[in-house]
């Protein structure tokens, strides 16, 4: 892009900005080709682990990145956490950075796009706590430094193989919180990288129901509206340790009811366990629902022109195995009708139960259930 065309660019930003409650109208880039369709996270690697040096290295290599790619996966979604990549003091951690671009030129090579998910923030986790991003001015214009050192580091890679994601599952109730941060935090980018493709998620948590809370730059074709589905959450994090519900151990079925009201009654646990799950109850999950929950991001979408893009969704192999095949199948199969790309959480992972790699080896059920074999 020319400086003449950059700088009109700009000029129509700042107009658009100038007061927070008008939305941001950028003038017309070309929109670059970020096709994507199916693809799997990284996790446990730049991002929700302690390890580092040759550990770290080993963990992800070019054979997973070659088996990726062998069993159909069109990219990656590369989460990295702020504690990996800079030091307490901002600079940038060398070998952290180092190991990110080796993955993301490996990924090129073998013709894998690559979504870099800005995952954990110091000043933000994505199981809420006590998140000071969205009430404390400096931790934002810190947050947004930080993107403006990663396009810095990361801007010669080719446009239509690496996109940005601004923040996995932003914790907040209040729209214009996280619309104003995404607001500011896309021009820091734009300033550097006009045609970056920007992965946009909902608030809170990444939810369906947040797409229509979103306030997306306009005329902009170079960003991706993005949300997470876990759906039913008493199904997909059946007995999940780090969960209220860990201790529930009554009957969970998909497709249909999740639970009875008499299976709940006579499921024999602790108070709080039932405390936990007593909102399921009744509620049913099919293709239809996810169709209609699909559709209300895929309407926000249209509005703006934008791809949706569903950058989480898995379920844990903790429910009864045909009930958690059976939902990933349909999850694909709408996934299909509708046109959405996805990645699922995760590739590999010993740690929690979701990855289609355990112990080394893959699940060949699960990669047959979500239509990779």
């Amino acid at each position: 892009m020319n400086t003449k065309k950059i700088f009109a660019f700009f000029l129509s930003v700042v107009a658009a900005t100038s007061c927070m409650s008008r939305e941001v109208v950028a003038e017309p880039v070309d929109a670059v080709v970020f096709d994507i369709k199916r693809g799997v996270n990284i996790a446990y690697f730049l991002s929700q682990s302690t390890h580092r040096g040759d550990a770290r290295a080993r963990y992800f290599t070019a054979k997973d990145i070659r088996t990726i790619k062998e069993y159909g996966f069109d990219h990656i979604r590369l989460p990295i956490d702020e504690e990996q990549m800079f030091k307490t003091d901002g600079s940038l951690d060398a070998k952290a950075f180092d190991l990110l671009k080796w993955t993301i030129d490996c990924c090129v090579q073998n013709e894998l796009k690559v979504i870099v998910d800005m995952h954990i923030l110091r000043s933000h986790h994505f199981t809420s706590g006590s998140n000071s991003l969205f009430t404390d001015k400096a931790a934002q214009e810190y947050f947004y430094e930080l993107w403006r050192k990663i396009s810095e580091e990361l801007h010669d890679f080719p446009n239509d193989m690496l996109a940005y994601e601004l923040l996995n599952e932003p914790q907040t109730q209040k729209k214009d919180e996280w619309n104003n941060l995404v607001k500011n935090c896309y021009l820091a980018i734009r300033e550097l990288e006009p045609e970056r493709v920007i992965v946009i998620g909902t608030a809170p948590s990444q939810s369906y129901s947040g797409a229509k809370y979103l306030d997306l730059p306009r005329n902009d074709k170079n960003i991706i509206l993005s949300f997470h589905y876990y759906n039913p959450f008493l199904l997909t994090h059946y007995k999940a340790s780090w969960t209220s519900q860990r201790d529930f151990n009554g009957a969970v079925h998909y497709p249909g009811v999740t639970i009875t009201q008499e299976e709940f009654d006579s499921a024999h646990c602790m108070p709080e366990a039932k405390n936990a799950v007593q909102g399921y109850i009744g509620e049913s999950y099919d293709r239809s629902v996810f169709r209609k929950h699909f559709n209300e991001v895929l309407g926000v979408a249209a509005k703006y022109g934008v791809q949706v893009y569903c950058g989480e969704y898995g379920c844990l192999p903790s429910p009864p195995t045909e009930d958690r095949l059976a939902w990933h199948s349909d999850m694909e199969t709408v996934f299909d009708e509708l046109g959405i790309a996805r990645a699922i959480w995760c590739y590999k992972d010993d740690k929690d139960g979701f990855g289609i790699i355990k112990d080394g080896k893959p699940d060949e059920a699960m990669l047959r259930a979500i239509h990779m074999k």
